[in-house]
């Protein structure tokens, strides 16, 4: 048997043609070695109208990669031919696409070989004559024999015995016992077949109404027999390892030339004044703009769990920092809508779009939450949610649908790419239209900064300003993180021209491109693990809505952007006995960061350095903590890393809180790298309202020197603050109602926030505050929810516009300091002790407050001015 050992040749000076010898296949990939070293480079103007920058800028230019592709059969698996149940199925596929009503498609699906025998062999059994009692209208049979015409009746339960043309001999015996030993009767030993009983109509009611969902949404590859053909083309492209498969890579290599360059980008981190300017256009913008967060994925990694009802809970319901994850997506929307009151005195109030989903009970939960907190303060109208479909898990091994009992396919949400057409399908396009809103910024709910500071609202401005179809905020990839590679794809087709647009390739797939996640790796080592000097996938997506609706409503495969099927990681389940299977598989996925695969922009003669900017799609670059940092999976107690992790995330935060309030002359301590913190908390835990920014250059203007000791805690839930010469040495916790303004009813009934009205407000002047604050040995803490014990803290706690200041003071030990509404205490220094003076705000200062921040943009940048009445 031949081994996979590669073999390197050196070819024509500059180019290495690797080549993988296995029992599979010959894979080649060639590899440009211009140059494998990371650099900046400044580059002039552009002069076109189109260029994407105004100014130079630096940009992140690295190693060049081509790869050929090269056509591959696989061989078959003893008991299965793919490629010829592909052709019997696109065979029926074509067949039933050219019928125009229900009659016509029965009549085509019934002379199916597979329909026909199976119904045929069943037609006396209990199953037949239980769907005869059951009235199952024309479309509800028409759904099972698809079920069947894609070889998956055995998601039927013991029916499909006698029948099953995909198993051998072996396999089939060993599911007739397990069924035959299934449906025993054990009231008579006869072994005598029983009916559908009531749980399982109940399960067969469910699994029609899935697979309806995936007969119509998948309608434009051909619904369920389309992605049966989808998942088995995918199964049979596997090449020597079985791992992730990507239909729309392969599709677009197809008969181009196609080369792989890392993308250049706009650094903010280097190019400190063109972000300030960008940030701008987006704040400009945001009456222009809507949000879009897919929160349909089941987060299985996270393992989170109700711990009243023992439920699992989707990643949305997280409780990350005193609140759910989707509340924190929400007070960074706030913080920027507050940014945009406080330049222009306008309320602005942000269309949110929420893909949901039914798994763990998603849909209801996202819609119960918001309920509960009414939602927001922004109306119900200002909200769209819409469900994406559930679709069938499938075995790594031959595409089998995966099933916990009878009728009970495993499902599971078909990616965050269905949330294109899905949009599509349920009017959301057409409702941001009536919104008036031209772009949306889109984010994940497990990534925790990534409204940090410039990064969304430079993406979203320039996406605004520049007129960009799609754009991606992107940072420095870490090795080995579960995320993909930000690149610029170059293709010339058959007509000799040329094509240039960003893309992104997913870090299963690096291998299908000749990318390794390991620079150590023996069999590799020639490709210097290439990925790692490409931006990552993040996810932050900036999007041109009539853009992305035009491609949504084509009635093709194009609407389901990179379509992939991951088999790497098990399918776990609990089947109808409660024993617990994890199964290698996977289910067909849409990327919708591929949506910009159908924003290239064409050139009748090759481009070389700066094709980008006049590009439909663009990245912005910054640091990675001010990018991603994601709670998406659980650490486990034995786990040494903290990437991904809640508690790692946490720490992303804490460096921010440094990088802010360090550049403020305020004294606190550094935050070191995360094996540091493996087995203890945070060196201080400074939670501060994105409201106080979002923007850094305004909150640094809220901070003037002090000092946080090691072990401090300090948690600000205000907008209207000042801190001047503090010293904080325990906890500090400053706690408003009245965050952002009032709420007041609308003509409707329901509940608005308005910004800017009656806020809460406080002032810190020449203050030492010393207290035992935060037990650190207590074993029960867990920092990243802040959820800890305190010896002690100072809490001053604000209700509604409450004012409070605090003066040439020291605060030492336990103290809480309640404010009622319209009233201003004042703490100093008095003859025996503090001197506690609460005074009413005065009538004509009740909406205002006694003073407030005056936010002007100066230039590039915005100025706070501090106005006392």
């Amino acid at each position: 048997m031949a081994s996979s050992t590669p073999v390197l040749q050196q070819h024509n000076h500059n180019n290495l043609l690797f080549t993988f010898s296995s029992k599979y296949t010959n894979s080649l990939f060639f590899f440009n070695s211009y140059n494998s070293s990371l650099n900046y480079v400044t580059k002039p103007l552009a002069s076109t109208s189109s260029s994407l920058f105004s100014s130079p800028r630096p940009l992140l230019r690295l190693t060049r990669v081509s790869t050929v592709p090269v056509e591959y059969v696989p061989p078959a698996p003893d008991d299965f031919d793919f490629h010829k149940e592909i052709a019997r199925l696109k065979s029926l596929k074509s067949k039933l696409h050219n019928c125009t009503n229900l009659k016509d498609r029965i009549r085509v699906i019934d002379t199916d070989s597979r329909v026909n025998s199976f119904f045929y062999s069943h037609k006396n059994n209990s199953f037949s004559r239980v769907l005869e009692t059951l009235h199952l209208d024309e479309y509800q049979m028409f759904l099972l024999k698809c079920v069947v015409a894609a070889g998956q009746q055995h998601v039927f339960g013991g029916v499909c015995t006698e029948f099953d043309a995909t198993r051998s001999s072996l396999k089939s015996a060993l599911y007739a016992l397990a069924e035959m030993i299934e449906n025993w009767d054990v009231n008579d030993g006869t072994g005598r077949r029983r009916g559908v009983n009531v749980e399982e109509f109940e399960a067969l009611r469910s699994m029609l109404k899935i697979i309806a969902e995936v007969e119509r949404f998948y309608d434009c590859i051909g619904g369920i027999i389309g992605y049966q053909i989808m998942v088995l083309e995918l199964l049979a492209q596997s090449t020597f390892e079985r791992q992730y498969l990507s239909h729309h890579s392969n599709k677009s290599l197809k008969g181009e030339i196609i080369e792989i360059h890392p993308p250049s980008v706009l650094d903010l981190s280097q190019d400190v004044e063109y972000a300030s300017q960008a940030a701008i256009w987006g704040i400009e913008g945001l009456p222009n703009m809507g949000e879009i967060y897919p929160l349909g994925g089941s987060a299985d990694r996270l393992g989170l769990v109700d711990p009243d009802s023992g439920e699992c809970l989707p990643a949305a319901m997280l409780p990350y920092c005193g609140r759910t994850l989707l509340e924190g997506l929400i007070r960074d929307l706030q913080a920027r809508e507050y940014l945009y009151f406080k330049l222009y005195g306008k309320q602005c109030i942000t269309p949110v779009a929420i893909m949901t989903s039914a798994a763990k009970s998603n849909h209801e939960r996202v819609t119960s939450l918001c309920e509960g907190l009414c939602w927001f303060g922004r109306g119900r109208s200002k909200f769209k949610l819409f469900e994406q479909p559930l679709v069938p898990a499938v075995s790594a091994e031959d595409g089998q649908w995966l099933a916990s009992g009878p009728f009970k396919p495993v499902c599971k949400p078909g990616g965050h790419g269905v949330i294109w057409k899905l949009a599509y399908n349920e009017g959301v396009f057409q409702w941001f239209h009536d919104h008036g809103r031209r772009g949306a910024t889109v984010r994940q709910v497990s990534n925790v900064v990534a409204a940090t500071d410039v990064t969304l609202l430079a993406l979203a401005g320039i996406g605004l300003r520049q007129g960009k179809k799609l754009g991606f905020a992107s940072c420095k990839r870490n090795t080995g993180a579960t995320e993909g590679i930000n690149v610029l794809i170059e293709k010339k087709n058959r007509e000799g021209k040329w094509t240039y647009g960003i893309s992104c390739i997913e870090y299963t797939e690096f291998d299908k491109f000749g990318m390794t996640d390991n620079p150590l790796s023996s069999y590799r080592s020639p490709l210097l693990s290439l990925q790692d000097e490409f931006p990552a996938n993040t996810n932050i997506l900036y999007v041109d809505l009539p853009s992305a609706e035009l491609v949504a409503s084509s009635n093709d495969e194009t609407s389901l952007p990179g379509m992939v099927l991951n088999v790497k990681k098990a399918i776990t389940f609990v089947d109808q006995f409660g024993s617990n299977h994890s199964v290698p598989g996977g289910r067909l996925e849409c990327t919708m960061q591929n949506l910009a695969d159908n924003f290239f922009n064409t050139c009748s003669s090759r481009c070389y350095d700066g094709v980008e900017d006049g590009l439909d799609t663009f990245i912005v670059y910054n640091e990675r903590k001010k990018v991603t940092s994601s709670a998406k999976k659980k650490r486990r107690q034995c786990d040494k890393s903290l990437h991904q992790t809640p508690d790692g995330s946490l720490l992303d935060i804490m460096r921010n809180a440094y990088d802010i309030l360090s550049h403020c002359e305020i004294k606190l301590p550094m935050i070191e790298g995360n094996e540091k913190y493996v087995d203890s908390g945070p060196p201080f835990l400074v939670l501060l309202h994105p409201a106080l920014g979002p923007l850094w250059e305004v909150t640094r203007q809220k901070f003037h020197r002090g000092s946080i000791s090691r072990g401090s805690e300090l948690q600000i839930e205000v907008a209207e603050f000042l801190w001047r010469d503090v010293q904080l040495d325990g906890s500090l916790i400053i706690l408003a109602e009245n965050v952002l303004g009032s709420t007041r009813i609308d003509e409707n009934g329901e509940i608005i926030l308005q910004y800017g009205k009656r806020c809460g407000r406080c002032k810190l002047g020449n203050v030492k505050i010393l207290n035992d604050g935060i037990d650190w040995n207590a074993r029960e803490n867990l920092y990243w929810k802040h959820d800890v014990q305190r010896f002690e803290a100072v809490k001053v706690i604000l209700h509604g516009n409450a004012e409070f200041e605090a003066v040439d003071v020291v605060l030492q030990g336990n103290h809480v300091f309640e404010v009622p509404d319209g009233y201003k205490m004042k703490i100093t220094t008095g003859d025996s002790g503090l001197a506690v003076e609460l005074k009413p705000i005065e009538n004509k200062l009740m909406e205002c407050g006694s003073w407030f921040w005056n936010y002007k943009i100066i230039g590039k940048h915005v100025q706070l001015e501090l106005v006392e009445l």
